[in-house]
């Protein structure tokens, strides 16, 4: 089942919120009302994760849209998959996850970031932190 985590959907809120006029008085944007209501509905029921068909349309437009705002691939040019690896060092990626990434959904591939920032071993957060920085853009 494709989820989106509760992380997502704070980056998401932050980026919204990055891109629009804040202060006393003024309303969230609709992008950012819809993405923390979602947000708000997790906190409260202690979960980590919503189920897509449970995320509201306008909800999901809006992470999408953040979403596409982010790097597609951990990738950081150090690809030991291609060594044999069942993991690789660089990006933290099993092998049958580097070989499907360009089919993969945005929700699948946000839950192998997901996975690989939670674990931080692979070389992308490590040795070669400085080049994962340098690919994010």
């Amino acid at each position: 089942m494709e989820s989106i985590h509760i992380t997502d959907l704070e980056a998401a809120i932050n980026f919204w919120r990055a891109r629009c006029a804040q202060g006393p008085g003024l309303a969230l944007a609709a992008e950012t009302a819809h993405l923390a209501e979602v947000y708000a509905g997790l906190i409260c029921s202690k979960a980590t994760h919503i189920a897509l068909q449970d995320m509201p349309e306008a909800a999901l437009y809006a992470w999408l849209a953040w979403y596409d705002t982010q790097p597609d691939t951990p990738c950081i040019a150090i690809c030991s998959t291609s060594q044999g690896d069942n993991h690789c060092k660089g990006c933290g990626r099993t092998f049958e996850e580097v070989q499907l990434w360009p089919g993969m959904s945005p929700y699948a591939k946000r839950a192998v970031w997901q996975r690989i920032t939670t674990e931080g071993t692979a070389w992308r957060f490590t040795r070669y932190a400085e080049r994962a920085l340098e690919n994010k853009s």
